[in-house]
C-alpha cells in the first residue's frame, strides 16, 4: 500500500494524521483523564508529545508496521485517533482515544467496527487485540459491541509511575471458528 489508507463510515471519516491536527490532538490531550486511561499518553501533553507521535505514526506506516488514523467527521472535524499497529506475526494490536465532547455517542465503537476489517481484510491478520485498564470499562465496552472476546486478565502488566497496573485483554480473530 502506497499511499494512506482513507475508510469511511456513516458518520467518520479515518484518515492520516498531519500537522494541521496538533493544536487539536494538544488541546484534548491536556485532560488528565487520557493519562489517567491510557499507558502512553503523558501528562501533561505538549506539542512536543504531538509531534513525536505523528513521527511515530509516519515511521510506522512506512515500516508497514501500523497504521494510525485520524477520527473525523465528514466536516474533517478532528475528534481522536485510532490505530493498528502489527507486532510482526500476523496479530496487531488496536488502540484509540476520542476527545472527551464526543465520549458516548458511538464514534468510537464505529470506529473501531471499521479498523477490525480493514485488520482482517487488507492486512490478513490473524488476531486483533486492544486491551484496558480496570478503571476505564467503558473501553472494554467497545471491545465487547465490535464482537471481541475476554481474553484474560494480565496481572501487574504496565508499569505507570511506579505502579504495576492489570490489564484486560480482549481478543479477535480473523477465523471465528
Amino acid at each position: 500500500m502506497k499511499d494512506f489508507p482513507v475508510l469511511l463510515t456513516d458518520r467518520l471519516i479515518l484518515s492520516q494524521l498531519n500537522e494541521s491536527d496538533i493544536p487539536f490532538i494538544v488541546g484534548y490531550l491536556q485532560q488528565k483523564v487520557f493519562s489517567e486511561l491510557t499507558s502512553n499518553i503523558p501528562y501533561p501533553y505538549t506539542e512536543k508529545d504531538a509531534e513525536f507521535w505523528l513521527e511515530m505514526s509516519r515511521e510506522a506506516f512506512i515500516r508497514k508496521t501500523g497504521y494510525t488514523f485520524a477520527i473525523r467527521d465528514h466536516g474533517h472535524r478532528f475528534m481522536g485517533a485510532i490505530g493498528i499497529h502489527d507486532r510482526g506475526d500476523d496479530k496487531a494490536e488496536l488502540g484509540y482515544w476520542l476527545a472527551v465532547p464526543f465520549w458516548n455517542k458511538g464514534y468510537a465503537t464505529e470506529a473501531a467496527k471499521v479498523i477490525i476489517d480493514f485488520g482482517f481484510e487488507t492486512l490478513k491478520l490473524n488476531k486483533i487485540y486492544a486491551t484496558h485498564f480496570l478503571n476505564n470499562p467503558a473501553s472494554g465496552r467497545i471491545m465487547q459491541k465490535i464482537g471481541m472476546e475476554k481474553e484474560a486478565l494480565l496481572k501487574q502488566h504496565i508499569k505507570k509511575e511506579d505502579e504495576y497496573l492489570d490489564v484486560v485483554m480482549y481478543s479477535l480473530f480473523s477465523n471465528k471458528e
